[in-house]
């Protein structure tokens, strides 16, 4: 999907988020910045040693935080790092999953990036429901772009599965409200 028309696009894909070539890709990350699981390990491999060792001089991240790191080895140029909440069925979680998008395009637009892929943050091992996943990360990031009117952002929502993708196009495909960036995805 791509959202035409605007000097931003969102596009949802399935590809492995370690072999796009962008600004910053946006690691779901756990809060110490040290090589977890899931896509969060699977960058700091594809990024190297130097990556793990950037990480250890930024004192960890707090839940809905982002920190900034070089690529390394990756064909991104930097990694926004964000640690998504642990699902708990809280009112809180959907603050803290809201705020992991909304401050990692904060980051991204401080350093003057313009291309930003995102993981699905926290729908692996931290098992927040996809469906609810989708809906905000979509809703934070088209917010963001709407208040951003006037910074160009293209985006990529990196999906590690068909499941995640469709998740995100049956929101696009259903959503209904006066965000226009939303409202007009093809």
């Amino acid at each position: 999907m791509n959202i035409l028309g605007k000097s931003s696009s969102i596009k949802v894909k399935v590809c492995d988020i370690t072999m796009v070539k962008c600004d910053a890709i946006v690691n779901a990350a756990n809060k110490t910045l040290l090589v977890g699981g899931g896509v969060d390990g699977a960058i700091h491999t594809a990024a190297g040693p130097k990556l793990l060792d950037e990480c250890r001089t930024l004192n960890g991240c707090e839940t809905g935080e982002a920190k900034i790191t070089k690529g390394y080895r990756l064909p991104a140029k930097h990694v926004i790092h964000t640690v998504g909440p642990v699902y708990s069925g809280s009112k809180s979680d959907s603050i803290m999953l809201a705020n992991c998008y909304r401050n990692s395009l904060d980051l991204a637009k401080e350093n003057d990036l313009h291309s930003v892929t995102f993981s699905a943050i926290s729908t692996g091992i931290y098992g927040y429901p996809i469906n609810d996943a989708a809906r905000i990360a979509l809703d934070t990031i088209g917010d963001w772009l709407k208040k951003n009117h006037d910074y160009k952002m293209d985006i990529i929502m990196s999906c590690f599965d068909d499941t995640i993708k469709n998740s995100y196009e049956d929101y696009l495909d259903n959503y209904h409200g006066n965000n226009e960036y939303l409202n007009n995805a093809d």
